[in-house]
C-alpha cells in the first residue's frame, strides 16, 4: 500500500499484516469499530489501518473487479515513512499475539526488500483501447437522467465511464504512481494492492474527512472546468466556472449535503457560503470547505457512514440515485468513487477514490465520472470525463477521445 496526504511532504509505502479488518458483504459497523478500537486504543504508538471500501456496500461485488473486498483495513507490518531527507523504517508488532510467532516476523524481516528507484521500468506502448459506455450509449444514459430531471424523480447523478486500456507489455504500478504524483501535485496518492497482484491506484483531488482529535474537516467539490493553454484562457475558465449557474447548483446539492450530515454529529459546524475554486495541474473545481467538532459519541465510522456517498459521486436524492446508477451502468465500480484512506486513534483522514485506475498485467481500466443536473449536454459531459483521465492518459500515451 501507499498514501500520501494531499499537500503533505511526507509520503508512506507499507507491505505486510499485522492485523487485517475485512468484510466481502454489508458491514457490521459495530463490530468493525470494535475490532478496529481493539488494536487502536491498547498502550502504544499511535497506530494507523490503512484501507478502504466499495462505493455502494449494498451492492455485491461482480466477479470482475480484481479481488478486492467490499472494505479492508490493514494495520502494516512494515511501514516506510519519508519526510524530506529522513526516512524511517518502522516494524508493527501486535502484542501480545505476534510475540507467540516471534520467529514469523523475524522471517518477514529478513525478506524485507526496499524500493529502489533505479529499478524502475519505463511504461510501455498502448495497443488498444475501449470504453463503456460508447458515445452513443451515453447520450442514452444523459437523456433518461434529463427525463428524470423533468419529472421531478432526482435532481442529480454522477454518471461513471469504464476505460480499458491493452498495453504491449505488463504495467509497472510504482512506475505509474511515481509519474503520476509528479504530474498531479496537491492531490490525494494512494496505492492499494488486492491478493490477485492487481493495483488500485489514484490521485484524488477531493477529502472526505480529516479528523484531528474532536475536530472534523471536510469539503464539498463540484464543477468543473479545464486549464487553460494561456494565461487569457486559463481566466476565462476560472470566470465561467465561477459564474455558471448548472455548476453553482451542481455544487450546492453536495455542499448542503455535507451540511446536513455534520450538523446532525457536530456541536457547530462552519461552512463557505459562497464556492471558491480549486486549482490543479489539468483542471479547476467549485470547492468550498466545511468543519465542526464532533459530538463525543461520533466516531470515524459514524462518518464514513454517514457521509458516504456525498451527491459529489452519486447524486440526489442519494437512494434514488444510487438505484439509477446500478440500473444505468453496466459495470461495478467497486472501490473507485469510494472511501480510501487511514483510521488512527487521535486522527484519521480519507479521501475519495477518484481518478483512479486498476493496473492489472498488460491492462489499465480506469474509471471517472461526471455530475449530471438540469442543463447537462452528453458532448459536454463526455469531454469533461476525458478531461480528468488525462492524468493517466497524457502519461501513458492514450489519445484523448471526442464525442463522436
Amino acid at each position: 500500500m501507499y498514501w500520501r496526504g494531499r499537500h503533505a511532504d511526507d509520503m508512506t509505502a507499507m507491505t505486510g499484516e499485522a492485523m487485517v479488518v475485512e468484510g466481502h458483504g454489508r458491514p457490521d459497523w459495530t463490530r468493525m469499530e470494535k475490532d478496529l478500537d481493539g488494536i487502536l486504543h491498547r498502550p502504544g504508538a499511535n497506530l494507523r489501518f490503512h484501507g478502504g471500501m466499495r462505493f455502494n456496500l449494498a451492492r455485491h461485488a461482480t466477479s470482475d473487479w480484481f479481488e478486492f473486498p467490499a472494505y479492508r483495513f490493514v494495520l502494516p507490518r512494515f511501514e516506510w515513512h519519508q519526510r524530506g531527507s529522513k526516512t524511517l523504517l518502522c516494524c508493527n508488532l501486535v502484542l501480545p499475539e505476534d510475540g507467540e510467532d516471534l520467529r514469523e516476523v523475524l522471517r518477514e524481516v529478513d525478506e524485507l526488500v526496499l524500493p529502489d528507484p533505479d529499478e524502475l521500468r519505463s511504461v510501455p506502448l498502448p495497443r488498444t483501447r475501449t470504453d463503456n459506455p460508447g458515445f452513443e450509449g451515453w447520450k442514452t444514459q444523459i437523456r433518461w437522467s434529463l427525463d428524470a430531471f423533468s419529472q421531478d424523480i432526482l435532481q442529480k447523478v454522477v454518471l461513471a465511464r469504464r476505460v480499458d486500456v491493452q498495453f504491449a507489455a505488463s504495467l509497472e504500478a510504482a512506475t505509474l504512481l511515481s509519474t503520476l504524483q509528479e504530474s498531479t501535485p496537491n492531490c490525494f496518492h494512494y496505492l492499494v494492492e488486492s491478493p490477485s497482484g492487481a493495483v488500485f491506484m489514484g490521485a484524488s483531488p477531493e477529502r472526505l474527512f480529516f479528523r484531528r482529535g474532536r475536530e472534523v474537516f471536510s469539503e464539498a467539490v463540484a464543477g468543473t472546468r479545464p486549464r487553460g493553454n494561456n494565461v487569457q484562457d486559463d481566466e476565462a475558465y476560472r470566470e465561467s466556472l465561477l459564474a455558471s449557474e448548472k455548476d453553482q447548483r451542481e455544487h450546492a446539492y453536495v455542499r448542503e449535503y455535507i451540511r446536513s450530515v455534520l450538523e446532525a454529529q457536530c456541536d457547530e459546524v462552519t461552512v463557505d457560503e459562497v464556492a471558491s475554486e480549486m486549482r490543479l495541474a489539468g483542471g479547476r473545481h467549485l470547492c468550498s470547505r466545511l468543519s465542526g467538532t464532533l459530538r463525543p459519541d461520533i466516531s470515524d465510522l459514524d462518518l464514513l457512514r454517514t457521509l458516504h456517498p456525498t451527491p459529489a459521486v452519486g447524486g440526489a436524492p442519494t437512494a434514488d440515485a444510487l438505484d439509477i446508477i446500478d440500473s444505468l451502468e453496466d459495470f461495478d465500480r467497486g472501490w473507485y468513487a469510494g472511501p480510501i484512506g487511514w483510521i488512527g486513534r487521535d486522527s484519521a483522514e480519507f479521501a475519495v477514490a477518484l481518478r483512479c485506475g486498476v493496473v492489472e498485467g498488460r491492462q489499465l481500466t480506469l474509471f471517472s465520472g461526471a455530475g449530471i443536473v438540469k442543463g447537462s449536454e452528453p458532448g459536454a459531459e463526455w469531454l469533461e470525463i476525458e478531461q480528468k483521465i488525462t492524468d493517466f492518459t497524457h502519461i501513458l500515451g492514450v489519445s484523448v477521445r471526442d464525442a463522436s
